[in-house]
């Protein structure tokens, strides 16, 4: 399936590895210009010549700290640069650590904000202008499955994305007349580095890593963890033409984990 994204130009975030990568790939490979951005510079190199290869799109990468509003704006104004516009954004960073309630202080619910919400709402900020003229754009959150079911000890995951999708609804109404569409993704459980933080810590004379990944996966349906690239897929569709009339939506990719009804 041609999905039209020849000569679009998309900006994805965390896209040194696991599922910012992925999604690079997939919309490089669908022929898409991509400008990828992480805080590392070697890494982010390095992944820029593994994508290039990949597709007809063009790959820039460009380091950043989503955290600092200096560095956000330079990325876009060199996407911008670049390619005379911005399509798509993917706003996606490292998730805010785990633990209880009690555990955290004001400086570390500070610092889950500006890594969580404030990156997102400040992309999308800065991408809209850009959008607006011409004629359509889609902004695409990566959040986590905490927004749709209970997780243990996620509360700055679940308290601060869950801000993500409530601006996300509201950004889909205002922006509906442009043309720009906004969707969450919630992943459940996928093979990438973070993975290890979602799972209770291995101790002595208890359950390893590989038996504890494996009681979870008995909670899902599918039986098994997604792979990045089943999440990007989901993305590179929601990025294209063909998705014009989605927006608003928080859609799981979980292998069933989700039983709700909603």
């Amino acid at each position: 399936m041609d999905l039209k994204l020849n000569g679009k130009t998309a900006l994805v975030l965390a896209a040194s590895r696991g599922l910012g990568k992925a999604c690079a790939a997939a919309l490089v490979t669908e022929g898409a210009n991509v400008i990828i951005g992480a805080r590392n510079q070697e890494t982010l190199e390095a992944t820029a010549s593994q994508l290039r290869p990949l597709g007809k799109g063009q790959v820039l990468a460009i380091p950043v700290d989503v955290q600092d509003s200096r560095q956000a704006a330079q990325i876009v104004d060199a996407a911008v640069t670049a390619f005379g516009k911005i399509d798509i954004l993917v706003n996606n960073a490292g998730g805010p650590p785990f633990g209880r309630f009690e555990s955290f202080d004001e400086t570390a619910w500070q610092s889950a904000f500006n890594l969580t919400l404030l990156s997102a709402v400040r992309f999308s900020r800065l991408v809209i202008p850009h959008m607006r003229p011409t004629g359509s754009g889609r902004i695409i959150n990566i959040v986590s499955l905490t927004v749709k079911t209970y997780f243990p000890n996620s509360v700055l995951s679940t308290s601060l994305r869950l801000g993500v999708v409530g601006m996300a609804k509201m950004l889909a109404h205002e922006l509906a007349p442009d043309n720009i569409t906004v969707n969450n993704i919630a992943p459940g459980l996928i093979l990438t580095d973070r993975i290890k933080d979602t799972l209770p810590k291995p101790t002595p004379g208890g359950p390893d890593f590989d038996q504890l990944l494996a009681q979870r996966v008995k909670d899902i349906p599918m039986r098994r963890v997604g792979k990045p690239e089943e999440l990007a897929a989901l993305v590179t569709f929601l990025a294209s033409p063909l998705a014009g009339y989605i927006t608003g939506a928080t859609i799981p990719v979980d292998g069933g984990a989700v039983m709700a009804m909603s």
